[in-house]
């Protein structure tokens, strides 16, 4: 899931901790936390989701790859050059790292 401002803070201050909303001054911070800045937790969710950004072609894979039993058994019945061939190849062709659009 794309990472929330909640996310963010929590990376930045650890441990437990809660909010009603996704809204910086709802946070609920334990003894001993200290809150960060509201410049430093939005700065930290625009560094995480340009990092969940950059993996969105291994999500996209992800969903596309046969199950493993699918898989192992193609590899197993016809060897791992047409499993890769016919499985693994399409699909990142399809989905490049560079997250350009599906060809």
């Amino acid at each position: 899931m794309k990472p929330t401002l909640f996310d963010a803070v929590y990376s930045l201050v650890g441990g437990e901790m809660s909010c009603d909303e996704d809204v910086f001054e709802s946070f609920d911070y334990k003894e001993g936390q200290t809150p960060p800045s509201k410049a430093d937790a939005e700065t930290k969710l625009a560094e995480m989701i340009s990092d969940w950004e950059a993996l969105e072609y291994a999500r996209n894979r992800k969903d596309e790859y046969p199950d493993w039993g699918t898989q192992l058994n193609k590899s197993y019945d016809n060897g791992l050059t047409k499993w890769k061939s016919e499985m693994v190849d399409p699909i990142k062709a399809k989905w490049p790292k560079d997250n350009s659009v599906p060809v």
